[in-house]
């Protein structure tokens, strides 16, 4: 089961103003770099929400990762 969860990262924006998240920061301040970023294009998430999707590979698993309005959130398994 997928929910939807906010999550802090560090994102790196050029001149442009075109924005690449970076680094993931998960709770505990635990970080894990972006891999490769798969995909951008605007998308609803499964969990509700929508906004911009980054499809990463994060630690060799693709990841869905949405910028909505002005903050960022994953979909997550719940534990």
């Amino acid at each position: 089961m997928l929910y939807k969860r906010y999550v802090d990262m560090l994102v790196h924006i050029d001149q442009e103003g075109v924005m690449m998240p970076k680094v993931l920061i998960w709770e505990n301040n635990v970080e894990y770099p972006i891999e490769r970023i798969l995909e951008i294009r605007k998308a609803s998430s499964v969990v509700g929400g929508c906004g911009i999707l980054y499809k990463c590979r994060i630690q060799g698993r693709v990841r869905n990762l949405f910028y909505e309005r002005n903050r960022w959130f994953i979909e997550s398994t719940k534990k």
